[in-house]
């Protein structure tokens, strides 16, 4: 591409081929290999968790099927990075990747929230609790997170009329990294880390040290089990922030910077914030994608009947193939009957 047909979002930020593409491709591919795996097989037991009316069953079934929504962008992703970021198939189909992406962040993140809530009170109200934890509450509470966090997302592709998502001036067919950012984008930005990084962190922070601090109490507990609720509790925490932790950091640093810098001149500091920045927030956001990888693992850490499905399911299928083996090995031993037949 030549001077004269170079658009502002290369002048700012130059994205040409180099080894991060094929770091992101690798990244996602494995995403979705692992997702895609992991979500399938964790169905099963999740199912058997919502037909016996579980509350956290329905929580990880919304959550599961959120991320296999997802997973099925993710090789439009690929396509894109194994371009050197060329988006070749159209500003719509670069703004639904883009809108599902973003839902499925935010919709796993609240619900990880509902589910860490949930087990907050379980622990430090069983009783009073129990009337309250039915299914319609539990449906209630996912149907809240879907319908709020979608239109949300909805109103902002509707306000940046997909500009945002999508920037087709002079061939540049980049998607969701046009530079220089916007400022209602910037903003929108910095309400994402607040209300959807910072506050839910901060309602797992207080929900999971409020189950350490009543079971550390409890005279009942052993120490082993005692154990396993800490190791729960620091898993969750410390998933959540690998995954979802150094985007934020970095998206909330490029919103602060572009409204503290001058950015109408495409050698500013702000453009050179943000060519330094592109890499790490590349690979932040492609970290961000595991999690559909690691939500599974939650499953089985924060559910004890999920956990019982997979063990059940595991013995099952132990067995079948111990008696297959067996039957297989007698047959073996058995002398052909048929040929003392007619």
């Amino acid at each position: 591409m030549n001077a004269t047909n170079t658009s502002t979002s290369t002048q700012c930020v130059d994205i040409g081929a180099s080894a991060i593409s094929d770091l992101l491709m690798a990244i996602y591919i494995l995403a979705f290999i692992l997702g895609l795996i992991f979500n399938v097989l964790m169905l099963g037991p999740i199912f058997q968790q919502v037909r016996r009316q579980n509350v956290k069953g329905i929580f990880l079934l919304n959550l599961s099927l959120s991320d296999m929504l997802y997973l099925f962008t993710i090789p439009l992703w690929i396509n894109y990075y194994g371009q050197d970021h060329h988006w070749n198939l159209g500003v719509t189909s670069c703004s639904v990747a883009g809108f599902l992406y973003y839902s499925n962040m935010y919709i796993s993140i609240y619900l990880l929230c509902c589910i860490s809530v949930d087990h907050c009170l379980v622990v430090t109200y069983p009783l009073r609790s129990e009337t309250h934890r039915t299914s319609c509450y539990a449906w209630a509470q996912c149907a809240i997170v879907h319908v709020v966090v979608v239109v949300l997302h909805i109103l902002v592709l509707i306000y940046d009329n997909l500009k945002d998502a999508h920037d087709e001036k002079n061939d540049n067919d980049r998607c969701y990294e046009t530079y220089p950012m916007q400022r209602p984008v910037a903003l929108f930005n910095l309400l994402r880390v607040g209300f959807g990084f910072l506050l839910p962190l901060l309602v797992l922070t207080v929900s999971y040290w409020k189950i350490l601090t009543t079971v550390g109490q409890s005279p009942g507990l052993n120490a082993q089990a005692k154990r396993k609720v800490r190791m729960l509790s620091f898993g969750v925490i410390g998933i959540f922030s690998i995954c979802y932790a150094p985007y934020h950091i970095i998206l909330l640093a490029r919103s602060l910077v572009f409204y503290q810098s001058d950015n109408t001149q495409s050698d500013g500091s702000y453009c050179q914030f943000e060519q330094k920045m592109h890499f790490f927030f590349s690979c932040t956001l492609a970290l961000s994608s595991l999690n559909c990888v690691v939500d599974p693992v939650l499953y089985v850490l924060v559910s004890n009947g999920v956990q019982e499905e997979v063990n059940l399911c595991w013995r099952r299928n132990t067995r079948t193939q111990t008696e297959d083996h067996a039957l297989s090995t007698y047959s073996r031993g058995q002398p052909n009957s048929n040929k003392y037949e007619n």
